[in-house]
């Protein structure tokens, strides 16, 4: 009977630690999260295809085309491409990056450029 309170207890640790914490929203998302995707396409060029599905419609952007150098003073093209979804008035709720390059100041151009003021 112990050994199965053992086993039972030692079982319940393992699986609390599994348990799910919420992870903070990427730089991007904390920046454009709630706002206007009006001011983001303007901002940074329309989208180039959308789907809507019940409330919520996601966009397909590509944007930030332009070469940079790297800090190890590389000459690179570089763009962003990212789904973003929007509820329906037009607000941002996600931003999924699709595909990112090195920026001139860290691992992602994306975050260089979408979170830059």
């Amino acid at each position: 009977m112990n050994y199965r309170l053992i086993a039972l207890a030692a079982l319940a640790g393992v699986l609390s630690g599994c348990a799910t914490t919420a992870t903070p929203p990427s730089p991007i998302e904390a920046r454009w999260k709630g706002q206007s995707a009006g001011v983001f396409f303007a901002r940074f060029a329309p989208p180039y295809s959308d789907v809507t599905s019940g409330s919520q419609t996601t966009y397909n952007w590509r944007g930030g085309f332009q070469r940079i150098k790297t800090k190890d003073g590389r000459s690179m093209s570089v763009n962003c491409s990212a789904q973003i979804v929007t509820d329906q008035n037009y607000h941002i709720q996600a931003i999924n990056v699709v595909a990112d390059r090195p920026g001139a100041n860290g691992p992602s151009y994306c975050t260089e450029l979408l979170t830059a003021e």
